[in-house]
């Protein structure tokens, strides 16, 4: 740092201090007020901040847009960030950084927010606006009301609806009624079809909240898919210090990424988008085999690999990266058993993009927190892990390295490590539940396959797959997570 950046005043950010920011942080040169809105984002957490708010914000860059994004949240801890964003003039920094290189740049394109956790009339009203055409949603994997096995609608009781979608039906029905027409409906979340998926979840709750409502969405409201990428670790202290001491940047709730970034998304918006296609975004007409290359190599290359690093005591990601026998198992489960378990995928080298996925998980800039991948297993894995297996199943291939990962969760979640030590459990929302099958399994391993709500019917009766998932939670009860990869790895570990 020189002496003048030494001695620059810590600005605390807003619209008014962007010009007087050091030169080195990248800032909006748009005008931010002269922006015409049309996006609602439901969700406004560390990944939409570091995506698709992004992405928004090249587009704005380049002059050729005048959509930006009015957030959303409507639950209570949403309050943190709308007070964070709007002391801020809804903007924020983001930080990107590899082993390479630093960057540091502000977000503009976000420029309002509605905090409906007590009452959804706000977000009702900013959704029912003519103006808004385009309403996002990051709302994590289990918030739709769809069942995983049949792709049903799942009603909840009327007095739990998911109050994401109950402030949408509302909204829509109001469109109706007043003539303004429809919009569409984008999902950002990593969940396969997300586009019908939130489909059905809408047509579901529209359903509940008036009968004959659904009608009128199914003609008149779009919903493409779309396949989002890029790690983003929870936001620490230790990143609004390092903003503050390097860059005399205060940023109440600034967000940390690396710097790969991708977006795929369906061509379907009847009522306008964003120029996307001229800031990177692949906009094609079939999202569905991006989908499944990240989910069953990224996402499920994160969630195999994780539960593992936390038995034998990892913090975080690039430290399985570090460690011989964690990376092995990763290259050889995304090989033996992920790559067969893939459709074609257009314009996609494999081998690259396994590459490249291992070189992001080893981003020691990143920082990314093992306790965060851990998070909503019974959410994730399902998505994630299971549709492997039970490709491979259906093919005749490998499944031993997944009933390895899934028997490591089983471990993990009796809340000791290799070593003794007590592990601070990551959240889940139905963490009790996936303990009591863990406890099940002491006297018999092949009890924590009976959680259908994971695992499905198959699991629990395939003979193959039951006896690789029984021997590798025992040889982790044994032999630890290292004894085991010794013997389970091809060639062992040394």
């Amino acid at each position: 740092m020189t002496g003048d950046e030494g001695r620059r005043r810590p600005q605390e950010l807003s619209a008014r201090s962007l010009r007087r920011l050091d030169p080195r942080i990248s800032i909006p040169e748009y005008d931010r007020r002269g922006l015409g809105g049309g996006i609602v984002h439901i969700g406004v957490g560390g990944f939409h901040r570091a995506h698709q708010a992004v992405y928004l914000d090249d587009v704005c860059r380049a002059g050729v847009s005048d959509w930006s994004i009015t957030g959303a949240g409507v639950l209570p801890a949403d309050a943190h960030m709308a007070n964070a964003l709007a002391a801020q003039d809804h903007l924020y920094a983001l930080v990107t950084r590899d082993d390479r290189s630093t960057d540091v740049r502000v977000i503009g394109s976000i420029t309002g927010y509605v905090l409906a956790a007590n009452d959804l009339t706000p977000l009702v009203a900013r959704i029912a606006d003519p103006e808004t055409r385009i309403v996002s949603m990051t709302i994590t994997e289990k918030g739709y009301p769809v069942d995983e096995a049949s792709g049903e609608f799942m009603p909840p009781p009327a007095d739990t609806l998911p109050l994401s979608f109950v402030a949408l039906a509302r909204a829509l029905r109001r469109r109706r009624d007043a003539g303004s027409g429809g919009l569409t409906v984008q999902s950002c979340d990593n969940v396969m079809g997300n586009g019908d998926v939130t489909r059905i979840a809408t047509l579901g709750v529209c359903a509940m909240i008036e009968p004959g409502l659904e009608a009128w969405v199914a003609d008149n409201v779009a919903f493409p898919s779309s396949m989002v990428d890029r790690i983003t670790p929870q936001t620490t202290d230790a990143d609004r210090a390092f903003l503050a001491e390097g860059y005399g940047l205060v940023d109440r709730w600034p967000v940390v990424a690396e710097t790969f970034i991708q977006w795929v998304i369906e061509d379907d918006f009847p009522f306008g988008r964003p120029p996307y296609e001229d800031v990177g975004v692949l906009m094609t007409d079939d999202v569905r085999p991006y989908e499944t290359l990240k989910l069953r190599i990224l996402n499920a290359g994160h969630s195999t690999v994780t539960y593992m690093a936390a038995l034998v005591g990892h913090t975080y990601i690039h430290e399985i990266m570090a460690d011989r026998p964690l990376a092995r198992y990763l290259q050889q489960f995304h090989d033996h058993e992920a790559t067969p378990s893939l459709p074609p995928v257009k314009g996609i080298d494999v081998t690259e993009y396994k590459r490249v996925v291992a070189e992001r998980f080893a981003n020691p800039e990143v920082r990314d927190q093992v306790a965060r991948v851990c998070m909503d297993g019974t959410a994730k894995l399902p998505k994630f892990l299971i549709p492997t297996v039970e490709s491979q199943l259906e093919r005749g291939g490998q499944v031993k390295l997944s009933a390895l990962a899934l028997a490591a969760w089983c471990q993990y979640l009796l809340g000791t490590d290799d070593r003794g030590e007590a592990i601070t459990l990551s959240s889940d929302p139905r963490l009790e539940e996936a303990r009591a099958y863990a406890v099940a399994s002491v006297s018999d391993p092949a009890a924590f396959l009976g959680f259908r709500e994971v695992f499905g019917e198959r699991l629990a009766v395939d003979p193959r797959f039951v006896s690789a998932f029984s021997e590798a939670l025992v040889s982790l009860r044994e032999a630890g997570t290292y004894g085991t990869l010794a013997t389970w790895l091809d060639g062992g570990t040394s």
